[in-house]
């Protein structure tokens, strides 16, 4: 809506990639995680920072969070309902249902339910549960007869749970004549005992989402205004500290409390966008001012006492200004966007009296386009400034704002039934804020370069599909960064139709390939991915084989996940002692009514 291009999009029918985990939830980009469903996970590949100012720093949880600025608005007609189960053999279920019908010819009302879970694989009960998450959304669309006027309205509500099980306990047999973990003997999925018994994460987001446009001339002048009010608490939890003779046997330090934690942050924030944007056949703009205001609140509960150990609470009153604008003429296109963040003179920190911004342009001709971006964001607040039972730290005075040039090269073509699409980046970051060996916020006094190369290939010959990617990056293994060198996926399916056309499938298996690499370590009390050098996660590979059905309305899926499983070894781990799910059947229902 705010390109001026109202065109709606049929509703997606086909069968391509529902057997897939990645899409099951609401970021499809590979990850590492812990191992499950549900559990806390971080995008694997480099991506720059697109986000300016004031913000949580607390993500470990995204991948299940819808994004109330990219639902889908529907111009149903008839009443819609979309519906959709999934269920794991090791206890992972996915559910989602939404309705969605039209009021008259302008306006459009909808609901949507969903919900995740998985259940531990490392338990002496049997069947228990490891994560839970429950998602609300209610959504509007509006617009007037004559077509001026365009309204966007949602609210959206999430609750995550995950229970923290701080990753596998090695043995006494587990440990080799030279001192070292023996980590192949980890992979006894039956036999292996975890850190953590009675800790768990709560991560609960509440969101209200408004964007309306009014056409004062024509497509060439539009006047917008985008409304977010947003909150979202963090709580951790453990009421039984793991504890050795003198000192705590998992976490570094207990401050507060010798036996239980109880540490909380809530984040509430309110934006208002206005501005203006025009499109026509040549030339596209978009001009915006947007104010923020935004406050931190954190507290942790201090030993066998109703106080609370209370960091200061901290308040945010901050203006962007940006805007974007497109020329495109028959095989030739430009385009440049940015934003830029005025200083923040009030708030504490040098790194809050440095303008913070990003900026890309980009030149196409044809299937070739030439990309640059430029950035310079301040650390998250989480990366400022956290005070819990086992951490402690506060980096107003210290950090220094990031900076980040990227250049970008990318080839797209489509030869018949064949795509080709590939890509070259350079990227150059100063000044890297992340998380140590000591899972405490550092910042980096040397730059760090990467190179990134990636090529998909998609390619049909007769009833024969194939879908190939891989991304290969140089310079990921340094310190403040890990990314594994080599990440690929390959997908070959059989796609037509059997029984005198009765119904319309697919068959075909699914390969992931992930080359060895120091992964990152995982800090449940601070939600936050850590770089580690002792725990090298060993190349590993996952062979499925998934049957599609489609019969009119209806469209099921059949896994069997990680075939290979015992061919080279009994296992794999995602994370330093987080095990990924053993072979599994799985089996999901799509179901579309349109009437």
């Amino acid at each position: 809506m705010l390109r001026e291009k109202h065109e709606g999009r049929m509703v997606d029918t086909t069968l391509v990639g529902m057997q897939q985990a990645r899409n099951w939830y609401h970021d499809s980009t590979f990850q590492q995680d812990l191992g499950n469903g549900g559990t806390a996970s971080r995008r694997l590949l480099w991506e720059p920072n697109t986000q300016l100012g004031a913000r949580l720093g607390r993500n470990v949880f995204d991948k299940y969070m819808r994004n109330s600025a990219t639902i889908p608005y529907y111009d149903t007609r008839s009443p819609y309902t979309f519906f959709r189960f999934v269920q794991g053999g090791t206890g992972e279920q996915v559910f989602e249902l939404s309705y969605s019908r039209s009021i008259k010819r302008n306006a459009n009302v909808g609901f949507a339910y969903e919900r995740f879970a998985s259940n531990k694989i490392f338990t002496d009960v049997g069947s228990e549960g490891l994560t839970k998450h429950s998602g609300v959304l209610f959504f509007v669309r509006y617009q007037t007869t004559d077509d001026r006027y365009h309204l966007l309205f949602n609210v959206n509500t999430a609750r995550h749970e995950a229970i923290e099980q701080g990753g596998i306990v090695p043995q006494p047999e587990d440990i080799g004549d030279d001192n070292r973990i023996l980590t192949q003997n980890l992979l006894e999925y039956d036999d292996e005992r975890v850190w953590l018994t009675q800790a768990r994460n709560r991560d609960d987001r509440d969101r209200i989402h408004l964007a309306q446009t009014y056409r004062l001339l024509g497509k060439g002048l539009t006047a917008f205004h985008v409304m977010d009010i947003s909150r979202q608490t963090n709580r951790y939890n453990d009421d039984a500290i793991p504890r050795g003779p003198t000192d705590p046997l998992y976490y570094p330090r207990t401050r507060l409390s010798p036996n239980v934690t109880n540490d909380r942050a809530t984040f509430e924030q309110a934006e208002n966008s206005v501005g203006v944007l025009g499109a026509t056949k040549l030339v596209e703009y978009r001009l915006y001012g947007r104010h923020r205001l935004a406050r931190l609140s954190a507290s942790s509960q201090i030993e066998e006492s109703v106080q609370e150990d209370n960091v200061p609470i901290r308040t945010f009153n901050q203006i962007f200004l940006g805007g974007n604008a497109a020329f495109k003429y028959r095989i030739f296109g430009v385009e440049a966007a940015g934003e830029i963040k005025v200083p923040d003179i009030s708030a504490p920190g040098e790194a809050s009296r440095v303008p913070e911004y990003w900026g890309k342009a980009a030149a196409r001709t044809g299937p070739i386009t030439a990309e640059f971006y430029s950035a310079s964001y301040a650390p998250t607040l989480t990366e400022r400034e956290f005070s819990g039972n086992h951490y402690v730290w506060n980096n107003y005075s210290r950090f220094e704002n990031t900076f980040v040039n990227q250049l970008t090269g990318r080839l797209d073509q489509t030869l018949g039934k064949q795509r080709l699409q590939a890509s070259v980046a350079v990227a150059n970051i100063s000044s890297l804020v992340y998380y140590n060996q000591q899972a405490e916020p550092a910042q980096l006094s040397e730059q760090r370069q990467l190179v990134i190369v990636g090529v998909r290939h998609r390619f049909q010959v007769g009833n024969f599909f194939a879908d190939n990617q891989g991304t290969y990056t140089l310079g990921g293994d340094q310190e403040g960064l890990r990314i594994p060198s080599l990440v690929a996926n390959a997908k070959v399916y059989y796609q037509g139709y059997i029984f005198k056309k009765a119904l319309f499938g697919q068959i075909g298996t699914e390969y992931y390939y992930q080359s060895r690499f120091r992964a990152y370590d995982y800090s449940p009390s601070t939600q936050q991915f850590f770089v580690q050098d002792q725990f090298r996660i060993r190349r590993y590979s996952l062979l499925d084989a998934f049957v599609n059905i489609d019969i009119r309305t209806v469209s099921v899926f059949l896994k069997m996940a990680y075939l290979n499983q015992g061919l080279h070894r009994n296992g794999y781990f995602t994370t330093p002692y987080y095990t990924g799910l053993p072979r599994r059947f799985e089996v999901g229902l799509k179901w579309q009514f349109f009437d």
